[in-house]
């Protein structure tokens, strides 16, 4: 097993280097005909999700393949390869293995613990299938991955530590002020496409109790075929496709929209939002409620004053189960207060961002300073600030899980408006509590790959093993005809008997080293016994070669069978979209 993957994901590089090195799906194929044409490849497949994109490859050469593979991913996502190479990671064999099943179990998800990664995985697979780039190695890998992730998810509560990145959005879009479905009633909603996140999406705002959806997307039958999903759903929520010509009507109408497509520019500018959110509002109730009043203006107060009216406001925000922020320490910071004069050195960024790690007592110091509102309290926001309180009630949430980016980033500025994307999300999964199960997973994840490294050592021989007992049963089968010729007057019974023998003689001898270099070249560090068994017993490397062949192509047929199963139980999933 050579396995290689070079890849970078939302671990590795920031979002805008992920949103401009996106794989479009014409780029997926082409993508991995070059692979499988450059020389060190002889299988790949690709793995490109909102926040990842990985090429796996078994490979002859650890360097050539490196360096081919990165610049193949440079060349089809159009990112410079000396741009790109400072994010790109890379895993090699046994590593490589743990990397995937780690990512099919959620481990390295945005979302710890998300399940939408399996569905991501099988379609992965079935690309190398459907392109015939995957052989052996990847598709025993990626279906012994499903397998890990299933077991993972069935036999830990690695659920409880995350969920959908889709939920996670809607959380996120309450700012934790209610529950989601308290949020959603009554709420509707447009789902701009129609493809696995989307559906996905459209799926969870049913289950969580919106009041309608509308699907829109370019193909009218892909987003007809969401709507009979969602109608038949038994949630009981209306839906209703309409084209993609009509959104800038359905905004005006809607109260939330969750958008992700493939499309290369933005689907919602700041124009189209800002013109919706003129309309006036589309539903009975706001988003959120709108935090307290402001405080009557007030004299600057005395240090000791300021600081016990911080902390007052801090233990009262602790008590009510709100974060910091809600408290009224980083009021201003998202209002886009000059930071000149602040005693507390804090980081630019959104309000919650701008908190993390700074200490209680340099927490008070800035929360004083900021409610003497030193400067520009009535300036516009920073670019890129997104405050989780809103001073008035929200209009219309946006939630963009595409990637690149549907929604302009600016929208944010609008009043009545909240963004939560893929940027926003990856900040505020950052600080999500793990849960014990994660351990558990983990404890999975080393002992799957451990047994997977042994099967793949194991299976490297037995082409070699079989060849040894094809060239034995060769040798018994010319000494028996020999001896015909030298004892012609053998009946059945005496030449059977004697043929039955040397057989039993030729097994014995071969049983107990062949079932020890199986276990010896399962064991790390084991794949040199089968060139040592081959020149031992001088076996034909044609033999071997065609034993592999042969074997490799009933494999594929178990392979093509499975992975229409996969495909159907694909199918199914995305038809139940929970």
């Amino acid at each position: 097993m050579s396995l290689l993957v070079v890849g970078l994901s939302h671990r590795s590089a920031p979002v805008s280097v992920l949103e401009r090195a996106s794989l479009s799906a014409d780029a997926k194929v082409k993508l991995l005909h070059d692979t499988l044409a450059a020389e060190p490849a002889t299988e790949a497949t690709v793995l490109a999700t909102c926040n990842r994109i990985e090429l796996y490859a078994d490979v002859d050469k650890f360097h050539a393949g490196v360096a081919e593979l990165s610049t193949l991913l440079a060349q089809h996502s159009g990112v410079a390869l000396e741009e790109l190479t400072p994010y790109l990671y890379v895993h090699y064999e046994d590593r490589a293995v743990h990397h995937l099943f780690s990512v099919a179990c959620g481990l390295d998800s945005m979302v710890i613990g998300e399940g939408q990664i399996l569905g991501q995985i099988k379609d992965a697979l079935a690309l190398g299938q459907e392109l015939h780039t995957a052989g052996r190695l990847i598709n025993d890998l990626f279906q012994q991955a499903l397998r890990v992730g299933k077991r993972a998810h069935s036999e830990t509560g690695i659920d409880r530590a995350g969920q959908s990145l889709v939920t996670f959005g809607l959380e996120q879009l309450t700012a934790g002020r209610e529950p989601v479905d308290v949020w959603a009633k009554d709420k509707r909603a447009l789902v701009i496409g129609a493809g696995s996140m989307s559906s996905l999406s459209a799926a969870t705002l049913a289950r969580v109790g919106v009041a309608e959806i509308v699907v829109a997307n370019r193909t009218a039958e892909r987003a007809d075929r969401l709507v009979e999903i969602l109608v038949a759903s038994g949630t009981g929520v209306a839906a209703r496709a309409v084209p993609m010509t009509s959104v800038a009507d359905e905004l005006t109408r809607v109260d939330v929209v969750v958008s992700c497509t493939g499309a290369t520019g933005l689907v919602l500018t700041g124009d189209d939002v800002a013109a919706a959110v003129a309309e006036g509002p589309a539903g009975p109730a706001p988003l959120a409620p709108a935090p307290p009043p402001a405080p009557a203006p007030r004299t600057t107060p005395a240090p000791a004053e300021a600081e016990a009216e911080v902390l007052a406001r801090l233990v009262a925000a602790a008590e009510a189960g709100m974060r910091l922020a809600d408290g009224g320490v980083a009021r201003t910071i998202t209002a886009g207060t000059d930071r000149d004069g602040c005693p507390v050195d804090v980081p630019a960024g959104d309000g919650r961002a701008a908190l993390t790690g700074v200490d209680a007592n340099s927490l008070e110091l800035h929360g004083t300073w900021a409610d003497q509102g030193e400067a520009a309290a009535q300036r516009q926001p920073r670019k890129g600030a997104r405050s989780l309180v809103d001073v008035a009630p929200v209009r219309l949430a946006l939630l963009d899980l595409a990637m690149p980016r549907d929604i302009d980033a600016a929208v944010h500025r609008i009043p009545g408006v909240r963004l939560v994307d893929i940027e926003s999300l990856a900040e505020a999964s950052a600080d999500a509590p793990m849960a014990a199960d994660v351990d558990a997973v983990r404890a999975i994840v080393a002992e799957e790959v451990a047994a997977f490294g042994a099967a793949q050592r194991a299976a490297h021989i037995t082409p070699t093993v079989v060849a040894l007992r094809a060239m034995a049963a060769e040798v018994v089968a010319m000494e028996v005809a020999r001896l015909d010729g030298r004892l012609p007057d053998l009946d059945e019974r005496q030449r059977a008997e004697v043929t039955q023998t040397v057989r039993r003689v030729v097994d014995k001898l071969l049983h107990a080293p062949t079932v020890r270099v199986k276990q010896l070249a399962s064991e790390p560090g084991g794949a040199g016994y089968a060139e040592a068994l081959r020149e031992l017993f001088d076996l034909d490397p044609q033999t071997v070669a065609s034993v592999s062949r042969a074997d490799a192509a009933g494999q594929a047929g178990q392979v093509d069978q499975a992975g229409q199963a996969d495909q159907a139980d694909q199918n199914d999933d995305s038809g139940r979209a929970s």
